[in-house]
Formats: structure tokens, C-alpha cells, sequence
């Protein structure tokens, strides 16, 4: 038997591949490149071998080796990054960073020719930086010591006054402040950034001033920089949106913030906020801090028309009261040429405490009143602080800019010296004034009484009316009245004359022991009225005034050339409650608060080194 063996397939593709191949001609080299460019056929095909081992490991040692240092390198490379990133964030974001002040102020002046167009952009900037969490803010907890609170009372007597060195132990307008520095009106007039410029750590921030209807104020240009002063001339001439713009905006804000602490969006929110249930200001919504409005008239409404000024302030006050800790009346602008007269100032004053009386909300905002530095006669201060006594008004902002020629506001460092000469004047007219007696008749003018005039005439009467109910009460020596004497005591011992008994009354301790009559309960409410035989010595003075009938004194805001802490701590020792800073910002960029106020704390750490706090009364 003869066996075939079948022909090896393989064999037979070849052959046929080659026989192909010679029967068609030679291929054109265009064909030959893309027959090169085809992917290659494999014609012969090998199993895969799954059960395969290699004989060594060094092929696959080495790439791991290089993946694992590529790894650590982009580990080390990424770490470093975002350290980087970190501290940079950190650092652009202090408030003490020197960029601040020395690139940041600099490149706005030189960008922007003109200096309102700087600090609009500054104010858009901030304002953006804010709602990405990228704003400048006040880093190292300066506040947190409570070394510059300021607390100065306007509710309680004469309050002791106190250099740097100290705690305040008293309050301002019912709060205790974190530190002496505030922001003063101009730099966010339409209140667009408070909560920003709050992050750069000053206690108080005014913001506006606002007018009841929008007004566009002087023509461009109106600001100009003077840098070798450091000094700036504004003619803004009160430029303002209008009460119901800024209204809405401090609106908003409080919704956002009643809705981010969790009481919701609606108008009950807001009032909870408002009414102080958040146990923050419902002005600065901060604790420690409080937020100023200052409120204006309209340019166009004529300054005799005194009913016309009081409806423009009014108007104000009840459109933005409810948002504000603070209500500040600018009696007086130096850049728009207007100036409200003293001897109706009490009158518009009134209304608007009057008119902050009735918002609702719990808590009233204070009243201030921003003077101008110009009045400074004696005549004119104490005109001014009388409508500020009669009308209630909580305190006063002496002004931050001198008038100039051409409607235009100075506002520099060189009126440093003024202001704080304007405080002292103040400071002594408003408490003079508060410890002046309201009785038309003073007890100076009475003639003084000796202690022995008219006793002999009180003790006669006294005795002769002794007698006299004796003899309507005594009865004649019976059983009767026998057992009538029996049943009463003679005489009933006051508490505080009782030796067994375990009550004692403050309020009747001047009490006599021992009437005329001895059948009358000691108590206060059953002793005869009559002259007293010693009058005492609170007798003898009822007609000042009492403690609790002293006026509150007066809070002073001063605000005009203050650059530093040697500044700062001159107006808290001449009598002022908070330092505004206008221009030291503009030239000392966000970082000019932080550092006021590391040297305040350097001077307090010195003055304790030295063992003595410097006080002044």
C-alpha cells in the first residue's frame, strides 16, 4: 500500500506567492513606496505560548527603576508647587505684606493718570478678590489679645480717659470695639466693598456719603494727588446713587449673611438678623465692629428751606437706618460750597433722631454728627454742641478735609494738628456742657440756709402737734381703756432696729426709729410727711442733678491727618474714641491698619516694660 503524503500548505502559498509575482510586471517605485507603507502580512503564524518563562528579570528591573524615580521626581516637583502656590496666596493675602504698598500703590499710579479712575479700579479689584476669596485680610490676629479694645461709655459718668498702655473699660455705643482705628467716608461711597475693608481690621467703617436722590456731583476731573504731600485734593461735590440703591445693596448683604449663618432668605431672616438674634451688630455684622452710614441732603435743595433739609435727611434715615450701627449727618461738605447754618442745626438734628427712633428693629442706631473743621470759632462750637445736647445726638466726627479754594477738600497729613486741636475744643465744650445744670435756677444763685434757721419753729410745731394727738388719743384711767392699752404695744421696732430679725431694707435705713405716734406701723409708707429735723446732706442738694440724670457723654470720632500710631494714640489721649484713616490708606495701601496697630501693641508692650501706664482724666 502506498501512502501520499498531503503536500505542505505552506510550501504551496509560497510557490504561488512567486508564481504571482513573475506573471505581472515589474511595479512603478510610486507603487513600491505604497505597497512599503502597507503594514507588513505575516505569513506564517507562531501559537502564543502562555506557559513561556524568561530566563532573566533584568529587562523588566530597569523600567520599573525609571518609573519609580519619575514618580518621586513629579512627587517632589508637585509638592514644591503647591508650596509655592500656598505662600504666595498667604502672602499677597496678609495685609502686612510690603507688595502691597510698595508695588500695588505705585502701579495704580502709574497706570491711572487720573486718581478717581485708581480708585474705582481699586474698588472693582477688591471687590472681585472678595468673591473668590482672594481679598487682602488681616493675618496674625491683632485683635484676638483684646489689647486695643476700646470700650468709652456714653452712658455713664465722666469716664477716666486712658493712653495707650491700657485696657478701655468702658463702651462705645453699647459695644465693646476691638481696636481705636476706623475707615473713614470716600473710600466706598456706594457701599459696594464694607465687608472687604472690614478684613483689613479697622473697628469702624463709614460708608458714603449718600443723598436722598441720585446726583452726579462736580465735572471730571475732581480728584488730584499731591505726592509730595501725601495729600489729596477731592472736588467730588457728594457724587451718590441714591438712599434706595445703597439700601438695597446693605439689604443684601444682610440676607447673605442670614442665609450663610442659617436663618434663611426671607424678610423674617433679615429681621431676626437685625433685631440682634445673630449676636452680631446688625450694622458691620461683625462682632467688635460697627458700620457707619453718613447720610447728606441733595446739593439742589436750597439751605433756608429748612423743611426741605429735614425731609432730605429724614428720607435717608428711614431708608437706611435699619442697616447701620452708626448714623453719621454731614451737616456740611467743603467740596460743594454748602453749609447748613447753625441756628437751625437743632432742628434738622431732631428729626433725624427722631426718625432713627422709629425703625424697626430693636436696637436704634447712634447719631452723629460730622462737623466741619472751618467752624471752629467759640461761638460756633458751642452753638454746635448745644444742638448737639438738645437734639440727643450720641457724638460727633470732627472732618477729615479742610475746604480750599475752588470747592475743593484738603485732606492730607499737615491737618493733623488742627484736628487734634478741634478735639480738645470739643471734648471740653460737650462735657462742660454736660455737667452744666438744667434747672433755670441754679442752686448757686440761691442764698445759702443755716442749718439752724428755722429748727426752733420745726420743733415747736412738732411738739405742739404731739400734744395735741396725745390729748385726742388718751382716755381716761378705766377697765376699758385698761384693756385697750394692753392689746397694743406701745411701740412697734423697724426691722433694721430689731435685733432678732433676720430682714433688713436698705431703703429705710434713714428711717426715724420712733415716731409722735406710737400706735403707727415704721414703715415708709405710714410715716407722717413732715419736714425732716436734720435735713441731710442729699436733702440739702435735691435740686442738682442726680447721677442717673447726668447726660451720657458724647462720643468723638476724629478723623483728618492721622498716618500712624504716635498720631492715633495724641486724639485717644485728647479725648476721641475712634482714629479715621482717609489718606494713610491711599498712600499706604491695605496694609496701613495692620501696621498702626502692631505699633500701637509695641507701645503698650514698651510702656509695660517701663512699669507705669501714663493715664489721663
Amino acid at each position: 500500500m502506498v501512502f501520499h503524503r498531503p503536500p505542505d500548505t505552506r510550501a504551496v502559498r509560497l510557490l504561488s506567492c512567486l508564481a504571482s509575482v513573475q506573471r505581472h510586471p515589474p511595479l512603478h517605485r510610486s507603487s513600491l513606496f505604497a505597497l512599503r507603507s502597507r503594514p507588513a502580512i505575516h505569513l506564517f503564524s507562531y501559537q502564543h505560548r502562555t506557559n513561556a518563562r524568561f530566563a532573566s528579570t533584568s529587562q523588566e528591573v530597569a523600567p520599573d527603576a525609571r518609573s519609580l524615580a519619575t514618580r518621586l521626581k513629579n512627587l517632589l516637583l508637585g509638592t514644591g508647587i503647591g508650596l509655592l502656590v500656598a505662600f504666595g496666596y498667604y502672602y499677597i493675602t496678609d495685609t502686612r505684606a510690603s507688595v502691597h504698598q510698595w508695588l500695588v500703590v505705585p502701579s495704580l499710579r502709574w497706570i491711572y493718570d487720573d486718581a478717581e479712575e485708581a480708585h474705582e479700579a481699586g474698588t472693582k479689584a477688591l471687590k472681585t478678590l472678595f468673591e473668590f476669596g482672594l481679598h487682602p485680610r488681616e493675618r496674625g490676629n491683632l485683635d484676638s489679645a483684646r489689647h486695643l479694645e476700646v470700650e468709652v461709655s456714653t452712658r455713664e459718668g465722666l469716664a477716666r480717659r486712658k493712653r495707650v498702655g491700657a485696657k478701655r473699660r468702658e463702651q462705645v455705643f453699647g459695644h465693646r470695639l476691638a481696636n481705636p482705628i476706623g475707615i473713614s467716608a470716600g473710600l466706598d461711597k456706594g457701599a459696594e466693598i464694607p465687608t472687604p475693608l472690614f478684613s483689613l481690621g479697622p473697628a469702624v467703617v463709614e460708608v458714603g456719603g449718600v443723598t436722598p436722590s441720585p446726583q452726579a456731583g462736580n465735572t471730571k476731573p475732581r480728584v488730584f494727588r499731591l505726592p509730595s504731600q501725601n495729600a489729596l485734593i477731592n472736588r467730588y461735590g457728594l457724587n451718590s446713587e441714591g438712599a434706595d440703591i445703597i439700601a438695597m445693596r446693605l439689604r443684601q448683604r444682610v440676607r447673605e449673611y442670614a442665609f450663610a449663618t442659617g436663618f434663611g432668605t426671607d424678610e423674617l431672616a433679615e429681621q431676626m438678623v437685625l433685631d440682634g438674634e445673630a449676636g452680631v451688630p446688625p450694622g458691620s455684622l461683625i462682632e467688635g465692629k460697627l458700620l457707619a452710614v453718613q447720610v447728606a441732603k441733595n446739593t439742589n435743595t436750597p439751605d433756608d428751606d429748612i423743611e426741605a433739609v429735614k425731609a432730605d435727611y429724614v428720607y435717608c434715615v428711614e431708608a437706611l437706618a435699619r442697616y447701620a450701627d452708626i448714623l453719621v449727618v454731614n451737616i456740611s461738605c467743603p467740596n460743594t460750597g454748602s453749609k447748613q447754618k447753625v441756628e437751625p442745626l437743632r432742628d434738622i438734628l431732631t428729626s433725624v433722631v427722631e426718625a432713627a427712633k422709629k425703625i424697626d428693629r430693636k436696637t436704634k442706631p447712634a447719631v452723629m454728627i460730622k462737623v466741619s473743621p472751618d467752624e471752629d470759632s467759640d461761638a460756633q462750637v458751642s452753638s454746635i454742641c448745644d444742638a448737639v445736647r438738645e437734639s440727643n445726638v450720641d457724638g460727633v466726627i470732627v472732618r477729615e478735609n479742610a475746604a480750599v479754594a475752588e470747592q475743593g477738600g484738603y485732606s492730607g497729613p499737615q491737618l493733623f494738628e488742627r484736628t487734634l486741636a478741634l478735639v480738645k475744643v470739643y471734648r471740653k465744650a460737650l462735657d462742660e456742657g454736660r455737667q452744666r445744670q438744667p434747672d433755670p435756677v441754679s442752686a448757686s444763685t440761691q442764698e445759702p440756709k443755716s442749718p439752724d434757721e428755722g429748727f426752733s419753729n420745726q420743733v415747736a410745731d412738732q411738739i405742739g402737734a404731739t400734744v395735741q394727738h396725745d390729748q385726742e388719743q388718751l382716755n381716761d384711767s378705766i377697765p376699758k381703756a385698761d384693756n385697750d392699752s394692753k392689746s397694743q404695744p406701745l411701740i412697734q421696732l423697724p426691722a433694721r432696729n430689731d435685733p432678732f430679725s433676720k430682714t433688713s431694707d436698705p431703703n429705710t435705713a434713714a428711717l426715724p426709729a420712733f415716731t409722735h405716734s406710737g400706735l403707727l406701723p415704721q414703715t415708709q409708707s405710714n410715716l407722717p410727711s413732715q419736714p425732716a429735723l436734720f435735713p441731710s446732706p442729699s436733702s440739702a442738694t435735691s435740686s442738682q442733678i442726680s447721677p442717673a440724670e447726668v447726660p451720657k457723654r458724647k462720643v468723638i470720632f476724629a478723623s483728618g491727618g492721622i498716618t500712624n500710631e504716635r498720631q492715633v494714640q495724641e486724639v485717644l489721649a485728647a479725648g476721641s474714641s475712634i482714629a479715621l484713616l482717609y489718606t494713610a490708606l491711599v498712600y499706604g495701601g491695605v496694609g496701613t491698619i495692620s501696621s498702626i496697630k502692631s505699633g500701637l501693641q509695641e507701645e503698650m508692650k514698651r510702656a509695660s516694660e517701663d512699669g507705669g501706664v501714663d493715664r489721663k482724666n
